[in-house]
């Protein structure tokens, strides 16, 4: 288990987690039997190659797929038998819709959990302006730069103000002066939410801006012990 973090309550924890995909002697074992919580105010840093476990690992966490072994739980998040809520996800590469702008790209999840179209709207704004891309409002993601499109991604995630934001190689296709924008802008959101952070990453200089370290490999995953961050 990890170290006790700033904040108290766990947000979600992993016990003996797996994720076994197909069958037979074409079976791919993505994870196994991983083990770990996230805690309010924690930032973890989730390191390891392409292919070892790492989308698996928060696609489980944030409820968008079902172990095949093990048991996933959200105790510090309203949650439903199997998903939780109060759960912000920023995926890898592009994930803007590209007929709207990004205003109606962050507000467009709002809608679909039932909030009102004026609502929505200024939560999407105030996320913007937390960004600090209120200027892009009404930008289609063509328009954008890949800078920008992930900044509104990183918005949209945010909008819901969630207890717990997973963050899928934010940075991966970037270089490293957007990056470190991006890294910023999701850092900074997430402390004024007080806000738990996992982000999958292959970039040092990305896991060094956060506070502890998990490495996964061959679907294993190893909870390093806590450092302090130069976030």
């Amino acid at each position: 288990m990890t170290a006790e973090l700033r904040g108290g309550g766990d947000l979600v924890v992993c016990d003996g987690a797996s994720r076994t995909f197909g069958s037979g002697e074409s079976a791919v074992v993505a994870l196994q039997g991983a083990t770990c919580r996230v805690r309010r105010s924690a930032r973890i840093a989730l390191t390891g190659p392409s292919g070892s476990g790492k989308s698996t690992l928060l696609h489980l966490m944030a409820g968008l797929d079902r172990p095949t072994a093990g048991t996933i739980s959200w105790p510090g998040l309203p949650a439903s038998v199997d998903h939780p809520g109060t759960v912000g996800v920023v995926f890898q590469g592009p994930s803007l819709m590209p007929p709207l702008n990004a205003l109606e790209n962050i507000a467009y999840p709002l809608l679909l959990s039932g909030m009102a179209d004026g609502e929505a709207r200024r939560a999407a704004a105030q996320a913007m302006e937390q960004i600090g891309i209120a200027e892009l409002a009404g930008s289609l993601p063509d328009e954008m730069s890949g800078g920008q499109a992930q900044r509104v991604a990183v918005a949209r995630a945010l909008a819901a103000s969630p207890a717990l934001v997973l963050a899928d190689e934010p940075t991966g296709q970037l270089d490293h002066e957007a990056g470190a924008v991006v890294m910023d802008a999701l850092v900074r959101a997430t402390d004024l939410l007080d806000a738990g952070l996992v982000v999958a990453t292959h970039d040092p200089n990305v896991a060094a801006r956060l506070d502890e370290s998990w490495q996964i490999g061959d679907g294993r995953l190893r909870l390093l012990p806590l450092e302090a961050g130069a976030r």
